[in-house]
């Protein structure tokens, strides 16, 4: 195991990235400033690429970024070390025009994004987080918004109206019992005034001036430690910002590298991920074309660069949770801090075959880290990721991979201190490979 102070310090910064990232465009802004901090350079996609030897560079659409580190050796001989991840969550998301008035109540209407586990998000304290765009003088602007204090609630049905509540299981009705109480309003007060003007008001704008919104719903609740020895992370949003933040750490930590790595953050995965920012979009062929451009590289040369590239899709792993025990394949019981997950799927749910498998236990035994395999049970279905519409738009050797967890897609997950150091490891030796 790594250093326990060591993997509690990268932990603990872990959880401050989440804390500070509770929608996709907050987990970009997140990355950027850490980025910025050392020494990447912003490029945008509307302008042309002036790309120095051995440069540190990232790009940005939407929710999504892209950072690279171009490497010593010619692109076509050594290829490119890519780790793709993906910044958004399942959870809820507010609609355009949220606000329902009735019974001297403000509620929220609500979509339901990608496949959260509905039930947790109830009796938390909850609130808001986002995007929204404002008229101005010179057009529109876009700013982020975020709510820190507890916002909106899910209230629980009483047990004494919902006696099966223990055997059936908390069933929640995706229109009408998912609306968020905002807050009490007085005689003859709107709904949609009140929401306006409390969005407009935490951007510092007009009411009259806002024009839209994409506001996700998130627990205020800190990610912390827990465990008798504090060897557990409990936080909201692990799921996949936990993979993000190790390849982010990783890139950062990448200097002079041979080969040309590239950390790509996609949102959109938990809905399919086909969006213009998506990885189901052209985001990853765009950025490494232009490297390949800025290289000068021919199309004979282009696929050979192709063909030496490795892609890992990290995103997070099932760990075997015992008072769960069927729902596990018997020789497939990941643990918690056990280390980094290979994912296996013969449907090509993952992408990992039997090379690519062992190209990244060899990298994860070169960086002194524990390894372990995963297949689903054969009877249900099994999620994906990235990795498979990434590894066919790139035609390259690719290995899905990620860190256990227990409670994927809840409102709080949980993880394992010395997973998030193990993966921050595996990472570093794939970028220096």
């Amino acid at each position: 195991m790594p250093a326990i102070a060591q993997a509690r310090t990268a932990a603990h910064e872990l959880i401050e990235f989440i804390d500070a990232s509770p929608s996709p465009w907050h987990a970009v802004a997140s990355a950027e400033a850490r980025l910025l901090a050392n020494c990447f350079t912003r490029i945008e996609e509307g302008e042309r690429w002036q790309l120095a030897a051995g440069g540190r560079y990232y790009a940005v659409r939407g929710a999504s970024m892209i950072a690279f580190v171009l490497g010593s050796r010619p692109l076509a001989e050594a290829g490119f070390r890519i780790v793709g991840t993906h910044t958004d969550s399942p959870g809820l998301r507010l609609k355009p025009k949220a606000a329902l008035t009735g019974d001297g109540l403000a509620r929220l209407g609500v979509e339901v994004y990608g496949g959260p586990i509905l039930a947790t998000f109830a009796d938390r304290d909850l609130s808001l987080a986002g995007r929204v765009v404002l008229r101005t003088a010179a057009g529109q602007e876009t700013r982020l918004l975020r709510f820190e204090r507890p916002l909106v609630r899910l209230p629980n049905l009483a047990i004494h109206m919902n006696r099966e509540v223990n055997e059936q299981g908390l069933k929640l009705n995706k229109q009408t019992e998912l609306p968020l109480i905002l807050g009490m309003l007085g005689e003859g007060e709107d709904a949609e005034a009140h929401l306006r003007k409390l969005l407009a008001d935490k951007v510092q704008g007009e009411a009259a001036d806002l024009l839209s919104w994409e506001l996700t719903v998130y627990d205020v609740q800190k990610g912390c430690l827990w465990g008798a020895n504090e060897e557990f992370i409990a936080s909201r949003q692990l799921d996949n910002l936990a993979s993000s933040y190790a390849a982010l750490t990783a890139l950062i930590a990448t200097e002079q590298p041979t080969a040309t790595c590239v950390a790509a953050f996609f949102d959109h995965e938990e809905v399919g991920s086909e969006s213009a920012s998506g990885a189901g979009g052209s985001f990853i062929a765009d950025v490494l074309t232009r490297i390949g451009s800025r290289a000068e590289l021919d199309e004979e040369d282009r696929r050979r660069a192709m063909a030496r590239s490795f892609f890992i899709s990290a995103d997070m792993a099932h760990a075997y949770n015992p008072n769960f025990p069927a729902a596990y394949e018997p020789g497939h019981k990941v643990r918690v801090n056990g280390g980094p997950v290979i994912k296996t799927n013969v449907n090509q749910r993952y992408t990992t075959n039997a090379e690519t498998a062992a190209r990244f236990m060899g990298l994860c035994e070169k960086a002194g880290v524990p390894y372990q395999q995963y297949a689903h049970r054969s009877d249900l279905g099994c999620g994906s990721t990235i990795g498979p519409m990434v590894a066919a738009q790139l035609g390259v050797a690719s290995v899905d991979v990620g860190s256990p967890m227990w409670a994927m897609h809840s409102a709080r997950e949980s993880a394992g201190v010395h997973d998030h150091a193990y993966m921050i490891a595996a990472l570093v030796a794939v970028f220096g490979s």
